[in-house]
């Protein structure tokens, strides 16, 4: 567009200089009406070359407004039932899969009827190799995805028959990924507990071993995070992380993979202080470094979508199956690996 805006300009000012100069040679006018005529004609074309330089933003502003009103004008899948009700104070934090199989794609299952059932109060673990379905599991408990067959169950209800915002207030996740948003570090902590006061935010910081970090921070709790929380190291947004899901109070509490991006020392105490903080509450953890769930009361092992295992530590260790082999992968090398192993199994390590 700007070429031919500038081939524009010298067209129409070689017309005026070739007219103007004819008229000049013959005494019909000035010269310096025909110098001011040149000027008019730069004049009249600058405007023009302005908004030649502003079309690709222009376009790209209207690409944007487009995807926008793509995502704005997409149907929800996941909606709340005509008859759906509230999760109350009374139901328990109880969580069930029954006969559940689910795929992002349904063709291909990430599922394949699962069940099992966690107690209230109880602290479970899910492992397995990579793509085995284990976070797909804790979406599914949060209803961010239907199953496609089974019945997933919180409090002893069906997700499908419970509003999603009761749902939420139910469950607390504290994902790999932190995510925080610009604002103070209090308002980051009481994200999604609008309720909790500063006592229940400070509580829920010294509980997970954020408060020394925090005071030292220039405005303390008052301190302004930039966005995604850069100003902060990726441990330290971590544990604001875990101290905005505990100041929830919810009564089921999901770890994904949370303790990845933190030091051993801050996973100790952080540990330290879900031990404390489980009790009462039922936990569901996804952890590769099978140290941080070695106390769990119960560990579930899934395999290619299917459940191949479950039982404490010990149980799962003198067993011998994949759970084993996961153990031992961690902590000794492989000519340790128990006997007990199956062909399958040493294959599946080496």
């Amino acid at each position: 567009m700007i070429p031919i805006v500038d081939t524009l300009t010298g067209g129409a000012m070689a017309v005026v200089a070739l007219a103007g100069g004819l008229m000049v040679v013959s005494g019909r006018t000035e010269v310096g009406v025909m110098v001011a005529f040149l000027f008019y004609i730069q004049r009249f074309f600058d405007p023009i070359r302005s908004l030649t330089m502003q079309y690709s933003v222009m376009q790209r502003a209207m690409a944007s407004g487009h995807r926008l009103t793509e995502v704005l004008d997409v149907d929800i899948d996941v909606q709340d039932a005509q008859d759906a009700t509230s999760l109350g104070d009374d139901d328990d934090g109880s969580v069930e899969f029954r006969n559940v199989t689910f795929g992002y794609h349904p063709e291909h299952p990430v599922l394949k009827d699962v069940n099992f059932r966690v107690k209230s109060g109880e602290t479970v673990a899910l492992v397995g190799p990579t793509g085995s379905g284990k976070s797909s599991s804790m979406a599914l408990i949060h209803r961010f995805y239907d199953v496609q067959k089974g019945t997933v169950l919180v409090g002893g209800r069906d997700v499908r028959d419970v509003m999603q915002k009761s749902l939420g207030r139910h469950i607390a996740m504290v994902l790999q990924e932190p995510y925080l948003f610009t604002g103070t570090v209090r308002d980051n902590i009481r994200y999604a507990s609008d309720w909790a006061d500063d006592d229940a935010v400070v509580e829920a910081a010294i509980a997970v071993g954020a408060h020394d970090f925090i005071e030292a921070l220039p405005l303390g709790y008052d301190t302004v995070l930039a966005e995604r929380g850069s100003n902060l190291s990726l441990g330290q947004r971590q544990l604001l992380s875990f101290a905005r899901a505990l100041v929830t109070d919810a009564k089921i509490l999901i770890m994904d993979e949370a303790t990845a991006n933190i030091d051993s020392y801050t996973e100790m105490q952080i540990q330290k202080a879900l031990r404390r903080l489980l009790e009462g509450r039922t936990g569901l953890v996804i952890a590769h470094r099978l140290a941080t769930i070695r106390n769990a009361d119960r560990i579930i092992v899934l395999q290619k979508g299917q459940l191949v295992e479950q039982g404490d530590h010990d149980e799962l260790i003198e067993l011998g199956g994949l759970y084993a082999q996961l153990y031992q992968l961690n902590y000794s090398s492989f000519d340790d690996l128990p006997d007990k192993l199956s062909d399958a199994d040493r294959a599946l390590a080496t």
